[in-house]
């Protein structure tokens, strides 16, 4: 019987990085990133951060096959696979899963304003008490921009995600979250135990 392995992604801002463990004895078999240089973020403006999706996606092939072929392991010797990434990115895709625009990213702060506003007009109280944040500058702050800013991007978003999600999704086909995936973009309502309808 061959070896089996659990497939570790780490989707960086400066890279996307790859690990396969053994899942016997636990040890790492292969590990890997790309690119071999810090990945490109684009900044047009002060403040800005922004990295397209698909450039994360091309890394992570890359970096597959590497740990593969590094511990000459077939795609069917892979049990499960797991994915970190960098929070409170934005996402967008159409109706096709194609990204609309760049991802803004983690360290992007033009959305402050959207999340500061929001933490005023729901009020502290039902912030902290639901959302156990303010909205500061999390995914749902930046998706406020985007509808702003960008209507025309904003009215062909079909689904919004982070980019652990976008990689899950390219991966599966499916695109899915976690509860703790809708809380780091502030969309998920502790007390109730369901999505932030209200925000």
């Amino acid at each position: 019987m061959s070896k089996r392995y659990f497939l570790g992604l780490d989707v960086g801002s400066s890279s996307v990085k790859a690990s396969l463990v053994d899942t016997e004895s636990g040890k790492c078999a292969a590990t890997t990133f790309y690119p071999e240089t810090e990945a490109p973020i684009i900044a047009i403006k002060s403040g800005w951060a922004e990295q397209n999706p698909e450039m994360w996606w091309t890394n992570c092939k890359l970096c597959i096959n590497k740990v593969k072929e590094m511990a000459n392991a077939k795609a069917e010797d892979i049990a499960a696979i797991g994915i970190s990434y960098q929070m409170h990115g934005l996402v967008c895709v159409n109706k096709n899963l194609e990204v609309l625009r760049p991802a803004i990213i983690w360290c992007d702060s033009r959305a402050v304003p959207y999340g500061e506003k929001a933490f005023r007009g729901i009020g502290a109280d039902k912030c902290l008490g639901h959302l156990l944040n303010s909205p500061g500058n999390f995914t749902a702050a930046k998706l406020a921009w985007v509808k702003d800013n960008e209507p025309d991007i904003y009215n062909k978003v079909y689904k919004f995600m982070l980019p652990g999600d976008y990689i899950a999704m390219k991966l599966s086909g499916i695109v899915n979250t976690t509860a703790s995936g809708l809380s780091e973009g502030i969309l998920w309502d502790f007390k109730e135990k369901k999505t932030a309808d209200f925000l």
